[in-house]
This record gives structure tokens, C-alpha cells and sequence, in this order.
């Protein structure tokens, strides 16, 4: 009989991975009994995605707000400091902002980015934007003007006024706080040459104008705790970014040495099973909600480490492009031989050829990972190991 299923997804449940854990043994352990209780025959490509959470717990990649208030304090020693286009989130920001109130300075001025912060949480809506005539290249109001415009302003989703919440945060750490709207980087400096830019993905753009227009203390988050402070965890390659709040004093960061884990835990199934299974760690999944407009990416990256296998962008052609197209005189099994063979004779770069039109322009990576992220959820689904099967198969398998 013809196959007639292709990619398969499963979510694992896992043990609740604790601090010192052994992923190189625990994950490996989970999937031979995986494979026996769903008698699964391990395939061509198979995959193995670890959500960055079990890695960070495992790896006990942990800081309190303390440890990041004095991070903050050998680098900085003044009195006002900036901060930049923060994401307006209690999870990825709210804690982060306390450590920084918590540290030696004295008043903050935070900028905040609108009608959205990067990644898609609304402070107002475009349309309230507009109505108010405000133009979001040019035009900073202060918080009493926002106000006067806006009134109370709760997310849709969360029901959090931010403003409201972000000034509380360091109010109640016994600091000053005033609270700006602006989109253009280099207005911070009319209040403050000392600078933390708190963007993720266009960070290094955001440091290098403030630099270079006069900033005389610029730093960005992935510059905080990129070693470890009185025995805390740490990231040297992105900081503060991708952290989340743990408890009301601590914060899990982003994992490191993912290459090393991911790279091991394929060694060690190869020694097991004979087989080779590629390996990667996953974050936010890097798609867009249509309703709430949120970016799912606040991470630095989807994935921090993932086996060479998985590197590269898929080289596929579009079947319904040479169904409408190039075959459309043909039907039933000739029609099929047809697509069969063109997809068989492919190039091994298909790049600027109409056959791959509509097809998705991502990395592997960022693509499994929202198939990841999608599987697992957020929540209470207790499945933060994902595997796959098939997902390198085409219509000729």
C-alpha cells in the first residue's frame, strides 16, 4: 500500500528536569523508552528538539535581581541612565527592570517605543495613533500628554496598564522614573547620555547610532551578566536576553554551550542505537499572532544549538506550481510520474527558479522551531521535548 503519512510530531512527556541534571543521559534515557512504547522505528533524519527551558534548568542557569544590580553597578557608576525600547512583558522585562532600579542609580528615564514594542505588544492601537495625529517617526510626547491622548491603556491580552506597572517597578525601589514615547533611538540622549537599549533583534543598529551621536555610556542587555557574579548563572553570548522571570527575585537566562549539548546528546543516541538523530534546542517559535499582533520572539534566536544536519534553507519545489503549470495538461498517474520525476531531477540549489514560488524562504531551524514551539505550548502541556519524523521526506518517499 501507498505511505500516506508524511512529517509526524510528537510531543514527549518529560520528568520536571531539575538543576544538575544529566540531559546527555536524561534525553536519550526518554527516547529509548519512547521508542519502545510507541514502537517507533527510528527513520532517516529523524529529530530531536529540547525546549531552551530544560537546558537553562538543567544547566542551574539562574540570577537573582541582586546579582544583576551588581553586574549593572561595575559597569555603571552614574547617576541617570536611559532605557531603550524595552518589551512591554511582566515575564521577559518586569524583573529585569527592578534589578536595574535596584542598582546604584538614581533615576531612570524609560523610553518606550509606539504604538508597539518590537515584537508586537500594543500600548495603543495604530488607529488610536493615527486619530491622535501623532507621527511615529518624529513626533515624543511625555507620560502627561499620553495620558491626555490615551487615558488608561491595558493590553489586550494581559489587561496590564505598563505604564502604570513599569513605574511602580522602580518606584517601589525607592527611584525616580520618568517615562517617555518616542520610536527614534538617538531622543533618549536629550535626557541622558548614559544608555541601557533594551531591544533584541535590532540592537546592534540601536547601539551603534547611540555611540556614534554622542552617548558616553551605551550598553544593551546581551552586555549584562556575561559572566557569572557572585556564583550566578550567566550567558556570554546574549546577557539578559532571553531571560524570564523564575520567581519575584530571580530570573532563568538563556542557555549556553548548546553546540556542545546538542553535539553530545547525538553522540550518545549514535553509540545506542546505531543511528543518527539530529539534535537542537528551541525557543520562542518566531511566528505572528493575527489577533494580538505579538511577534512570538523575544528570544534572541530560536535555536541557540542544533546539529549540522539541520543547517541550510529547504530546497523544495512547489507542488501545486507544477500541477498549474508546467503539468497542467496531464492527470491521475501521469500527473503524479510527472512531479515525481521533476522533484526527483531537482537542483541542488533551486534559488531564483519559479518552481519554488510560495514556498517558505526560512531556515531550518527557525522553521522546526515554530513547529516546536506550536507542539509544546506554553503552559501546562508537560511535553518540552518535541520529536519528528519525516520532515525531510518529499513526494517521492
Amino acid at each position: 500500500m501507498e505511505r500516506l503519512v508524511g512529517t509526524t510530531v510528537k510531543g514527549l512527556r518529560a520528568p520536571i528536569f531539575k538543576s544538575g541534571d544529566n540531559l546527555i543521559e536524561m534525553i536519550p534515557d526518554l527516547l529509548e523508552n519512547f521508542y519502545k512504547q510507541e514502537d517507533i522505528e527510528i527513520g532517516t533524519k529523524d529529530i530531536v528538539a529540547i525546549t531552551e527551558s530544560v537546558v537553562a534548568r538543567a544547566q542551574g542557569n539562574y540570577a537573582t535581581v541582586d546579582q544583576i544590580a551588581q553586574s549593572i553597578n561595575q559597569d555603571f557608576d552614574g547617576d541617570e541612565l536611559g532605557l531603550i525600547f524595552p518589551i512591554v512583558s511582566r515575564n521577559r522585562f518586569g524583573i529585569i527592570l527592578k534589578a536595574i532600579a535596584r542598582s546604584n542609580v538614581s533615576k531612570l528615564i524609560i523610553q518606550l517605543s509606539f504604538p508597539a514594542d518590537e515584537v508586537g505588544n500594543h500600548l495603543i492601537s495604530m488607529d488610536q495613533m493615527d486619530d491622535a495625529d501623532l507621527d511615529p517617526w518624529k513626533d515624543c510626547i511625555n507620560e502627561t500628554q499620553f495620558r491626555a491622548l490615551f487615558g488608561e491603556t491595558k493590553h489586550q491580552f494581559t489587561g496590564i496598564d505598563y505604564v502604570t506597572y513599569f513605574k511602580e517597578i522602580v518606584e517601589t525601589e525607592g527611584k525616580e522614573v520618568e517615562i517617555i514615547f518616542a520610536n527614534n533611538p538617538l531622543t533618549i540622549l536629550d535626557y541622558t547620555k548614559n544608555v541601557i537599549n533594551c531591544d533584541i533583534h535590532t540592537r546592534k543598529r540601536t547601539k551603534r547610532l547611540l555611540a556614534k551621536h554622542g552617548a558616553t555610556f551605551v550598553r544593551s542587555l546581551d552586555d549584562i551578566l556575561t559572566k557569572p557574579m557572585d556564583c550566578s548563572g550567566y550567558n556570554e553570548e546574549y546577557g539578559l536576553l532571553g531571560s524570564n522571570r523564575s520567581t519575584e527575585e530571580e530570573v532563568k537566562l538563556f542557555p549556553r554551550d548548546c553546540m556542545t549539548i546538542v553535539s553530545d546528546i547525538q553522540a550518545e543516541m549514535k553509540q545506542r542505537t546505531g543511528k543518527t538523530i539530529e539534535v537542537m534546542v528551541y525557543g520562542d517559535g518566531a511566528f505572528k499572532d493575527p489577533v494580538g499582533k505579538i511577534w512570538e520572539l523575544a528570544d534572541p534566536v530560536v535555536s541557540p544549538g542544533y546539529t549540522s544536519g539541520l543547517e541550510g534553507t529547504p530546497n523544495e519545489v512547489k507542488l501545486k506550481y507544477l500541477a498549474d503549470n508546467e503539468f497542467k495538461s496531464l492527470e491521475g498517474n501521469a500527473l503524479k510520474e510527472a512531479i515525481t520525476e521533476a522533484i526527483s531531477s531537482k537542483e541542488e540549489s533551486l534559488m531564483g527558479s519559479m518552481a519554488t514560488l510560495g514556498t517558505t524562504p526560512r531556515q531550518i531551524p527557525d522553521l522546526i522551531g515554530s513547529l516546536c514551539d506550536l507542539t509544546s505550548g506554553s503552559g501546562d502541556k508537560g511535553t518540552p521535548i518535541i520529536y519528528i519524523q519525516g520532515y525531510f521526506d518529499n513526494f517521492t518517499n
